[in-house]
């Protein structure tokens, strides 16, 4: 199977540009938002003009945890879609569509957090209340991925109606996967959203369901983690093998890690509600079980790359128990950056461990630990691997060169990166052990006895931030140099073959019906009884979706 058969055309460039767009400008106020607060919460900086801390804070989540991943993961996956079984002009006319809708609901969104009429973190918790136009335009960029979601598995269903009884190439099948967890997943966020927030903050309805809100977001929450990891899983899988010289170890067992990952995100929700009354404590352990599976498709992906690895480096002729590792190309970004986020991904993945344990889970829950280790994952492990696809991808759509010099200043800022990171995410580890809360301003404890054990530590995190955002700066740069002044040319698009002597992949593993309907099924075996018995045992005479516990 020849998976470069495709070229992509200007209007493919063009409809990937425009997400990438909105994504590095993102990212520039984004890092804004959090260097302020790493400044705020050490102490060293006031904000000016009546800007509040918590305003800060949700710029900071929201635009780069949902925008910045949303635009980027979407745009990427147009890219491959359209490399690898095309576009129509059709199906161009509602990626359009979707990218316009999503564009207009980061807008409003933006605009009432700016206002200071939305100060209510990327969690959005009840009671909180924001401005009825934060919440529509949530609703709006979800909608708008929907349309993205529907455009892909119709360019798939096209290719496979074309080419009968031929396995779907891995990228797309991939894509499909993480659009199908992603729709999956958001049915949660919409339903909160419209039935709770929206007539709530509109004034339709005095009280919202507390608990019902927070396991509606939370069913969507935690496999948001993985629409971000899975497209950097895509560019592991399937296209460093192609930048280091080599070939993809396994495709069935990179379809099957991808399926379990379907199957295992969704219904886990709970284990971010441990501490949470209301939720019978069995369905807590079952989902805390449920959550462990997800370890499964991470070693599997491990042990596949690795594997990779050392085959690539014994064929060229390394030898010597790890002269394979030495040898991998640490001078090439394009493998170097996805490479160092792979790495972090270890100790991302421990505390994850952690994070999802019961009694461990007490030690940590709702301290800064938490926020360490969503740097780890998404903001080292996801992003490196992004910035690492933005090195080939902007240059192959832009008809541009990765010249020697921006591939240098690739590796320092990656390294950058590493390093500002490992300072403020270790600060964050140590300080959550020591009970320091997340999410707080220093004038929440400033002056207190914990504020002067946790002074250093608040420190080196505002140190570690200000070295990420000279990352930023420097990620920025590259991009508009790539985008709009590197020389012209023609950027490799790297998608790599199997190896020839690999098992031939079954086709139960795109058995579509087969994989959906089993998680459906564990989605409705974790959640319908104890989704009854919330809404249940809710105050006697309130409606399912209206717990009296006041407007905030």
């Amino acid at each position: 199977m020849n998976t470069e058969k495709l070229g992509l055309t200007k209007f493919d460039s063009k409809l990937t540009m425009a997400f990438l767009y909105v994504a590095f400008i993102s990212l520039l106020i984004g890092g804004l938002m959090g260097l302020l607060q790493t400044l705020v919460r050490s102490g060293t900086l006031e904000l000016p003009w009546g800007i509040d801390y918590y305003q800060v804070l949700t710029v900071h989540g929201v635009i780069l945890g949902l925008v910045l991943t949303t635009f980027f993961i979407i745009g990427f996956q147009y890219a491959l879609m359209a490399k690898t079984v095309g576009i129509s002009k059709k199906q161009g006319k509602y990626a359009w569509l979707g990218f316009w809708v999503m564009l207009i609901g980061t807008t409003m969104s933006a605009i009432t957090i700016l206002l200071g009429k939305a100060s209510v973190l990327y969690t959005f918790y009840a009671p909180l209340k924001a401005h009825p136009a934060f919440y529509i335009g949530l609703a709006l960029v979800v909608v708008g991925s929907w349309i993205a979601c529907f455009v892909n598995f119709r360019q798939l269903y096209v290719w496979k109606k074309e080419h009968k009884g031929e396995k779907s190439p891995l990228l797309s099948f991939m894509v499909v996967i993480n659009m199908l967890l992603w729709f999956i997943a958001t049915l949660g966020v919409a339903a909160t959203v419209l039935i709770q927030f929206i007539p709530w903050s509109l004034g339709y309805a005095e009280t919202i369901n507390v608990l019902v809100s927070r396991t509606l977001f939370w069913y969507f929450g935690h496999p948001l983690v993985y629409f971000w990891l899975l497209p950097a899983y895509m560019a592991w899988y399937a296209i460093i093998p192609k930048i280091i010289g080599g070939k993809i170890f396994s495709d069935s067992l990179a379809r099957l890690s991808f399926v379990l990952f379907l199957m295992f995100s969704i219904p886990v929700g709970f284990h971010h509600q441990l501490t949470e009354p209301g939720i019978d404590p069995t369905w807590k352990f079952i989902q805390v079980v449920l959550t462990f599976m997800v370890i499964i498709p991470s070693l599997l992906t491990a042990f596949s790359m690795f594997a990779m690895f050392e085959i690539t480096g014994r064929r060229k002729g390394f030898k010597g128990l790890f002269g394979w590792f030495k040898h991998l190309p640490w001078k090439d970004v394009r493998f170097f950056a996805p490479m160092v986020g792979m790495l972090a991904f270890i100790p991302a993945g421990t505390g994850g461990i952690i994070n999802a344990s019961h009694q461990l889970n007490n030690v940590i829950h709702n301290t800064i630990w938490v926020t360490g280790h969503f740097h780890l994952t998404v903001a080292t492990t996801v992003i490196l691997t992004f910035f690492g696809i933005s090195y080939w991808l902007i240059p192959a759509l832009t008809g541009r060169k990765l010249t020697f010099k921006m591939n240098k200043l690739g590796i320092i800022q990656t390294i950058i990166w590493a390093v500002g990171m490992s300072i403020m995410s270790g600060a964050m580890h140590i300080q959550g052990l020591l009970g320091a809360p997340r999410r707080s301003s220093y004038s929440t404890y400033g002056g207190t006895e914990q504020a002067t054990d946790w002074i250093g530590y608040q420190m080196a995190q505002a140190i570690g931030g200000s070295i990420l955002f000279i990352g930023i700066i420097l990620m920025v740069y590259i991009f508009v140099n790539l985008t709009f002044f590197a020389p012209k040319g023609v950027e490799e698009f790297p998608i790599a073959e199997e190896e020839s002597d690999a098992e031939p992949t079954p086709m139960f593993l795109e058995n579509w019906k087969l994989w959906v309907g089993l998680t459906v099924a564990l989605i409705l075996f974790a959640y319908t009884i104890p989704f009854i018995d919330i809404i249940q045992q809710s105050p006697p005479g309130s409606p399912p979706f209206d717990w009296p516990i006041g407007n905030s």
